[in-house]
């Protein structure tokens, strides 16, 4: 499966690297760190950054990211936008149930 796309820039553009703080952006990975980048830009990237996103990776990689970890990484309304704009109808579910709403018992 391709993960990414062939770029003549493979770098994280300047607007979404203070989103990398723990990171050092020149070091990180468009395979290894697919998950991180394509969390942090659909969470806080700004549409140009978004299409840069989708210059780098492809709509499937996208997809799979927001299957398999988009309601845990990413907060419910971020989620939810892109799982419908998607169209994504299933998708895996935390493994722990919360009551809508609470994080915590009080």
């Amino acid at each position: 499966m391709q993960q990414t796309r062939t770029s003549s820039s493979n770098q994280i553009p300047a607007g979404l690297k203070p989103h990398f703080q723990e990171y050092d952006p020149s070091q990180l990975d468009f395979r290894r760190d697919a998950n991180l980048i394509i969390q942090r830009t659909l969470e806080f990237g700004t549409w140009d950054e978004i299409r840069w996103l989708f210059k780098t990776y492809s709509s499937r990689r996208i997809r799979l990211f927001l299957r398999e970890h988009g309601e845990r990484w990413l907060k419910p309304v971020t989620f939810h936008y892109w799982r419908k704009l998607f169209r994504i109808r299933t998708w895996k579910t935390s493994p722990f149930p919360t009551a809508k709403g609470e994080l915590w018992d009080r």
